[in-house]
């Protein structure tokens, strides 16, 4: 079928969009394109983040050896149909200072799963199924995988959580070990999809972690799908601290300079008075509305600016404004056929 033929409105074919990323960004883009499935959207698929060694998700990967389930977890009640019970259920986190403080149900759930299967992967699609969810949700690896970054200065740093703490001086990210392989249905939903984001989500633990498994890049570079780089609201201290838009691209084109992408999305509304008060006094940015920005400066991407704030008193990405915008790059697809 002619690419023009498929995005036909007529021709009521739908699209293929995969996310990739982690932490909450990717848990809140999905959020807003799960409304789409079934009417724009075909087959809406994310690819996560297993790096995780913090929290509940680092005690259970270090005591079950098993890939952290936290990321995992938010996608798919980010997916779920039930929005109530079953996904509060999920979210639950066990308070008290007993073994159970600090786990949530859902952690516990897939990991339980987990071992009655003995595949994590198994778990996680079954897990998909209870929560009735609208998409699929692929670990970035099938393997047990950690994360290391070599600073300028030469010193190497292991785990997300330290490396959290020391972005601004990451040289290369690189995972251990360096054979892990990827779940190959994230391989296969990269093919064939029409548009694939990455981010938003942190820079160096949550966006990199999932593009560094072996194969994945190759697989973007492959696809003919349109490939949408979405940036973060604010900068994040300790890991991306004094970044602006260029900058946070500009360290994904140093670990991938084999992907190009055909846009960028950023939020282009200032945050109120009290929130800029707010992140100053944490330490954060924002980023993004802030002088201009040259296509020429991203590598040809082309720039796509929008009003992407959620209401309330935290700086958040609006699930159905991100979505809306994501969905806009059809327009490009059925552009480039005509």
């Amino acid at each position: 079928m002619q690419l023009k033929d498929r995005f036909d409105p007529d021709s009521k074919k739908q699209i293929a969009i995969v996310g990739i990323g982690g932490g909450t960004g990717l848990a809140t883009l999905l959020s807003g394109l799960k409304k789409h499935v079934g009417q724009t959207i075909g087959s809406l698929s994310a690819i996560v983040a297993v790096t995780d060694d913090g929290g509940s998700s680092g005690r259970l990967r270090n005591e079950f050896k098993m890939p952290p389930p936290g990321d995992i977890r938010n996608c798919m009640v980010a997916l779920s149909e039930d929005e109530q019970l079953l996904s509060r259920l999920f979210q639950h986190r066990f308070t008290g200072l007993g073994s159970l403080g600090g786990h949530s149900f859902g952690n516990l759930f897939l990991a339980a799963l987990s071992e009655i299967t003995g595949d994590f992967s198994e778990a996680v699609r079954l897990s998909s199924e209870i929560l009735a969810s609208k998409g699929h949700i692929y670990p970035a690896s099938v393997s047990n995988v950690s994360l290391i970054a070599e600073l300028e200065d030469g010193t190497t740093v292991l785990g997300e959580t330290s490396i959290s703490k020391v972005g601004p001086k990451i040289e290369l990210l690189r995972l251990v070990p360096s054979e892990c392989e990827p779940h190959p249905n994230s391989i296969s939903a990269i093919y064939d999809a029409d548009i694939i984001t990455i981010g938003p989500g942190s820079l160096f633990t949550s966006i990199l972690p999932p593009l560094l498994v072996p194969g994945m890049a190759e697989a973007l570079r492959m696809s003919s799908a349109r490939k949408v780089f979405i940036c973060n609201l604010m900068t994040q201290p300790g890991e991306t601290d004094g970044l602006n838009v260029k900058r946070h691209f500009d360290v994904v084109r140093r670990h991938l300079p084999q992907i190009e992408f055909d846009a960028i999305i950023v939020n282009d509304t200032p945050i109120s008075a009290e929130q800029l008060a707010k992140y100053s006094a944490e330490g954060a940015e924002q980023i993004g509305v802030h002088g201009s920005i040259h296509s020429s400066e991203l590598r040809g991407a082309e720039i796509v600016a929008s009003h992407l704030l959620a209401d309330g008193d935290l700086v958040r990405h609006d699930p159905e404004r991100l979505a809306e915008v994501v969905l806009s790059q059809m327009e490009r697809l059925i552009n480039i056929s005509n």
